[in-house]
């Protein structure tokens, strides 16, 4: 039963900080308002050891979920504008990349 304090725990809220720090334009990470948000339930949230809290889990899982999105939104992002195809290619590109020779136009 993972409470607020445990490590799984911790770790997701470093990694979803970190994440969220590459997308952000503040530059203070406290002034974003996603960041304020998501301390927030992490406080609300937070059991003693004696506790056994679902909501806590459940506030974990949204939390590894959402660093989840944001590092695959960040690598789809990669990956597209690596191998983003060029959309129509002129008949010269198409003919050259195939190894033919388009026959030229004589001047009159």
């Amino acid at each position: 039963m993972a409470s607020i304090a445990s490590k799984p725990a911790l770790v997701t809220l470093r990694q979803l900080l970190s994440k969220l720090r590459h997308q952000s334009s503040t530059k203070k990470l406290s002034e974003n308002q996603m960041v304020q948000y998501i301390f927030g339930q992490y406080r609300k949230y937070q059991t003693t050891d004696k506790q056994l809290c679902k909501a806590a889990e459940e506030m974990h899982y949204k939390a590894k979920t959402y660093y989840n999105y944001l590092h695959h939104s960040r690598r789809y992002k990669e990956i597209n504008t690596e191998f983003k195809g060029k959309g129509e290619r002129s008949i010269q590109e198409t003919a050259n990349m195939v190894g033919f020779k388009l026959p030229h136009d004589p001047k009159p």
